[in-house]
C-alpha cells in the first residue's frame, strides 16, 4: 500500500485479540455497534453487505445529534482488509459531499495480537488537516481499544475445534456442501440427522433435527453466509427454525503436509451459553464430529 503523508492519516495498533475475531468486529452488525464509536456515543443503526460495491451504512448518536454514514466497500480480503469509502453510496451512487476512504488492514503479531492499521484517505491535505484537526487520532485510537475490549470478550466465549485430516481441501469442501454427504456425518458418534430443509449454497439454510441415541431430538437450524471455496464456511447456528441465535461459526480448511487443517471455531452468543456448552462436552463431541467427516472422505 502506497501511503501520501500529505492525504493520508494513519493508525496502527498492536491488538491483544484474534484477528478473526477483530474481522469480525468490523463486518458483523451485531458486533459492530458495540465498539464503533467513543463512549458515551453510540451506533444506533448499522447495515452492512460485505461485498465489492455493497453498502457500509451506519447512524451515530453523538450528544443528541442523529448522523448518518453511507458508503460501499470498494475491496474486501476475508480476515485481512477492508476499503471502504463515502465517495459512492451503493449503487455506486456519486455522493455530493464525500469526506474519506478508509482502509483497514489486519496481520498476525508474535505473541497471539494483531498488527491492526487503518488509514484515512482524502482528496486533499487541506481535507486530511480537518479531519486531524476534528481529532482523528484519538477517535480512532480509542475505538481501538474498544474494539480491543470487546473483541477479547468474544474470544473468551469463542470454542475451537481443530483437527488435520488425511484427505485433500476439495474433498473435505465437497463433504461439507453437498446436501446427501453433510447430514450423514454431521453429529458426535451415535447420532443421526433428519433433515427438514437444506440449502448448503450462500445465503442458504439447513434446517434439521439431531438425533441422540436415546432417541432425545435437538433442533437446528443453519443460516449459511458465507461460502468462499474451498477454503471457508460461515453460518448463523439458531436453536430450532428461526430460533434464536446459540453462535457465529466459522470452518476453515487449508492444506497442510498430511492433508488439511480443518478449524471450526464457534461464538456463542453469551458467556453462559459457551460455558453450558462447555460443561456438556461440546469440546469432545464436536472432535468426534470430524472424526465422523474424516472418515466420510476415507481418511484414518
Amino acid at each position: 500500500m502506497i501511503l501520501n503523508p500529505e492525504t493520508d492519516l494513519i493508525l496502527t495498533r498492536t491488538l491483544m485479540a484474534p484477528r478473526a475475531l477483530l474481522w469480525d468486529c468490523w463486518t458483523q452488525p451485531q458486533h459492530l455497534v458495540h465498539w464503533f464509536v467513543p463512549r458515551p456515543h453510540r451506533v444506533v443503526a448499522c447495515d452492512l453487505d460485505v461485498r465489492v460495491g455493497g453498502r457500509c451504512n451506519t447512524t451515530f448518536e453523538v450528544e443528541g445529534r442523529i448522523m448518518p454514514n453511507e458508503g460501499v466497500y470498494l475491496e474486501v480480503i476475508e480476515g485481512e482488509k477492508l476499503v471502504f469509502t463515502d465517495t459512492y453510496t451503493e449503487g455506486w451512487k456519486p455522493a455530493p459531499d464525500p469526506f474519506m476512504t478508509a482502509i483497514v488492514t489486519f496481520a498476525d503479531a508474535p505473541g497471539g495480537g494483531t498488527t491492526y492499521t487503518a488509514v484515512a484517505r482524502h482528496r486533499s491535505p487541506e481535507a486530511a488537516k480537518t479531519h486531524a484537526d476534528m481529532g482523528f487520532f484519538d477517535g480512532w485510537g480509542t475505538v481501538a481499544g474498544q474494539m480491543e475490549g470487546y473483541a477479547q470478550d468474544l474470544d473468551a466465549r469463542t470454542m475451537v475445534l481443530e483437527r488435520v485430516i488425511a484427505a485433500p481441501v476439495q474433498a473435505i469442501w465437497r463433504a461439507w456442501t453437498d446436501p446427501e454427504a453433510l447430514p450423514k456425518w454431521w453429529g458426535p458418534d451415535g447420532f443421526s440427522c433428519r433433515t427438514r430443509r437444506i440449502d448448503l449454497r450462500e445465503g442458504g439454510e439447513w434446517v434439521f433435527d439431531m438425533i441422540g441415541p436415546d432417541g432425545k431430538v435437538w433442533p437446528n437450524h443453519h443460516r449459511i453466509t458465507r461460502h468462499q471455496p474451498p477454503s471457508l464456511i460461515r453460518y448463523e447456528l439458531l436453536t430450532g427454525e428461526n430460533g434464536p441465535r446459540h453462535a457465529d461459526v466459522r470452518a476453515t480448511f487449508d492444506a497442510v503436509e498430511g492433508g488439511t487443517r480443518v478449524r471450526l471455531s464457534m461464538t456463542f452468543a453469551d458467556q453462559a451459553q459457551h460455558d453450558g456448552a462447555k460443561g456438556f462436552g461440546a469440546h469432545e463431541l464436536g472432535l468426534q464430529t470430524l472424526g465422523k467427516l474424516a472418515r466420510q472422505v476415507g481418511a484414518p
